[in-house]
């Protein structure tokens, strides 16, 4: 395993971390629990394997992820860094970060977090939670009573938004997304390594697990890998400005092979990775739906998120990321970083093609995206 140091934060990070959101699951008495026998001896292999970081949440998997975790890694507590973050849906007035702070650090069974995100937030979610809860005193505060190591956030948003972030000069490191279809951050992510910011990005793929990508993709580029999942794996390695990419592995063997990857940390060349974009660009132009995710036909009076409705209709129609495409979607509208409504909102109004500068027939494009992508149709 290789390390890198983490941006100014004075710890080194393995460039695999484990993505603790998807572990196995069981039936107990018609709920859904966490397999633990299974869960732990994967994350004592991938400690054994050199992987240092593991990132939960409050919600994964049913809310039970982090005691899972806690559980694992209580004998090599001291060896390995801790990310969990901050539910800001659930913060609404003062003191609810310290409250939901200190659980999670009894359901982790640690005396202290490596690193704690705000989960997830755009610039101004951010500043409209801490207008009604105070959280960034909040946490400045538990930084300096020891209970959390370094301050940090997730992203969803706008990349504009998570430079504007960065700027406020709170943060220690950023979680944000990054992968071989999905390269809208790197801008982003350079700021956020010149400043001084340790940089980890989570897959929408499952950290490199890409089995849509167009067939043949690594044959046709004459690259030296065995699938077209360590080709997306080593193309996140080959940026200089990610530190660990994160999978969430949801079995020995994923792991075992994401670990391999990893250490023998052979990125791909300049002339390799460029070949790669060209590839990628020229499917998405030849599309059906050849969106640019330009924004112009936004806002919709009825709040409908076309931008993201068809970046999902691309993953489902280009790399057949069929299951990601209709998650996403489902996700639209629910959770805070997917604002917006989805397609079945449109009431064909028509404001957004006459903004649009490709001239998509956007209204008869959302009838189709809801059709193909709803799971309820």
């Amino acid at each position: 395993m290789e390390y890198k140091k983490f941006g100014k934060t004075g710890v080194e990070i393995s460039s695999l971390g484990f993505g603790c959101m998807r572990f196995p699951m069981r039936k107990v008495n018609g709920k859904d629990v966490v397999d633990e026998e299974k869960t732990i001896e994967m994350l004592v292999r991938a400690y054994k394997l050199g992987v240092n970081y593991f990132d939960t949440a409050w919600f994964y998997n049913n809310g039970l992820s982090e005691g899972v975790l806690g559980k694992a890694v209580k004998d090599f507590r001291d060896d390995v860094l801790l990310s969990t973050k901050s539910p800001g849906h659930l913060v609404k007035k003062p003191g609810d970060y310290r409250r939901i702070l200190e659980e999670q650090l009894k359901r982790l069974d640690t005396g202290h977090i490596d690193f704690y995100h705000f989960h997830g937030i755009g610039y101004e979610s951010f500043l409209e939670t801490d207008r009604r809860s105070g959280w960034i005193d909040e946490a400045q505060k538990a930084c300096s009573e020891g209970l959390i190591d370094h301050i940090s956030f997730s992203f969803h948003d706008d990349p504009v938004n998570m430079i504007r972030l960065i700027d406020l000069g709170l943060f220690e490191s950023v979680l944000c997304q990054y992968s071989v279809v999905d390269r809208s951050n790197e801008e982003a992510m350079a700021y956020a390594r010149q400043k001084g910011l340790g940089v980890v990005v989570m897959g929408p793929l499952g950290g490199g697990r890409v089995t849509g990508l167009p067939k043949g993709l690594t044959q046709q580029l004459g690259i030296n890998v065995k699938s077209n999942a360590e080709l997306a794996l080593r193309f996140v390695f080959a940026n200089p400005h990610i530190d660990c990419a994160l999978s969430g592995m949801q079995n020995l063997q994923m792991l075992e092979e994401n670990a391999q990857i990893a250490a023998r940390r052979e990125p791909l060349s300049p002339v390799e990775i460029n070949a790669i974009r060209e590839i990628m660009q020229e499917n998405e132009r030849l599309s059906d739906l050849y969106c640019t995710g330009c924004g112009y036909c936004q806002p919709c009076p009825e709040e409908v998120n076309i931008p993201e409705i068809f970046k999902l209709m691309n993953y489902y129609r280009i790399y057949g990321i069929k299951e990601y495409a209709q998650n996403g979607y489902a996700e639209i509208g629910v959770n805070e970083w997917v604002p917006g409504n989805r397609a079945n909102a449109c009431i064909g109004c028509g404001e957004c093609e006459s903004k649009c500068p490709q001239k998509i027939p956007i209204i008869a494009q959302l009838k189709e995206c809801h059709k193909v992508l709803d799971q309820k149709s």
